[in-house]
C-alpha cells in the first residue's frame, strides 16, 4: 500500500498532478481544490494517497491531510459513492465542511457537490452519523515535507525551486478536536458532541478552544 507521496511537482492536470519521486513518476488523482493548494511544477510536494485496486486498474488519490484522507475512506465505503464522487463532495466542502455536514445532518451541504443526488447525500449522512466524531478529534494531521527529497535536477526536468515551508495545521480544526475531546471527558455521547461542536464552529468560525467548548456547552444544555 503506497501511503505517502513525496517529491516534485512534473505537471498539474486538471484532475491530477504527476509527482517524480526520485526518478519515478506517479500520477495522483486530487479534488480541484487540493490541485489549486499544490505548487508549481519543479517544486516540491507530499500529499497522503489512498490507492484504488482493481482487477484492470491501479490508481493513486491525493490528500494534504490524515483527516481527508480518512474521509475519502469513509465516503468511498457508502454505496453510490466512487472515489470521483468521494473527490467531488471533498472539493466542494473541504474536510471540516464534510465533518460539519455529517455531524450537523446536514443533507443540502452534501448534495451541493457535483454529481451527488437526494438519496445518495442522505445515505452519507445517515451511514456516517456515527463516524464523524472519531474523524473530527483527529485534528488536522497536515503532511509535511520531508527533509530528504533529493537535491539534483533530473535531467529533462524543470529547475526545482526551494521547498516551501510547511503548511500550519487550521486552528479552527485543532480546537474543534480538542472541544470534541474535552465534552466526551464531560460524559456527552461523541455523536451529540460533534454535533453541537460542528453547529458552534459554524456559528463562530474565529472561536478558540474555550468559546468553543462554552457554545458548545450552551447548545447541548436542555432545552426548557
Amino acid at each position: 500500500m503506497i501511503g505517502r507521496i513525496a517529491g516534485r511537482i512534473e505537471y498539474k492536470g486538471d484532475d491530477h498532478v504527476l509527482i517524480d519521486v526520485r526518478g519515478v513518476g506517479y500520477i495522483v488523482y486530487c479534488s480541484d481544490r487540493v490541485l489549486a493548494t499544490l505548487p508549481a511544477p519543479g517544486e516540491a510536494a507530499a500529499l497522503y494517497t489512498d490507492l484504488l485496486v482493481r482487477e484492470d486498474l491501479l490508481q493513486l488519490f491525493g490528500f494534504p491531510t490524515l483527516v481527508e484522507k480518512e474521509w475519502h475512506r469513509l465516503l468511498t465505503s457508502v454505496q453510490g459513492i466512487g472515489a470521483k464522487a468521494s473527490l467531488a463532495i471533498l472539493g466542494t466542502l473541504g474536510p471540516d465542511g464534510v465533518s460539519r455536514a455529517i455531524a450537523l445532518g446536514d443533507v443540502n451541504a452534501i448534495k451541493a457537490a457535483k454529481g451527488i443526488g437526494p438519496k445518495t447525500a442522505q445515505r452519507v449522512v445517515i451511514e456516517l452519523k456515527d463516524k464523524a466524531p472519531a474523524v473530527m478529534a483527529m485534528g488536522t494531521g497536515t503532511v509535511t515535507l520531508p527533509d530528504d527529497v533529493p537535491d539534483e535536477v533530473i535531467e529533462g526536468a524543470p529547475t526545482p525551486a526551494r521547498k516551501p515551508a510547511p503548511r500550519k495545521p487550521a486552528p479552527s480544526a485543532s480546537a474543534q478536536a480538542e472541544a470534541l475531546s474535552a465534552l466526551g471527558n464531560l460524559g456527552y455521547a461523541p455523536a451529540d458532541a460533534a454535533g453541537a461542536v460542528a453547529q458552534a464552529a459554524q456559528d463562530a468560525p474565529e472561536a478558540g478552544l474555550n468559546d468553543l467548548i462554552r457554545a458548545a456547552l450552551k447548545l447541548l444544555a436542555p432545552k426548557t
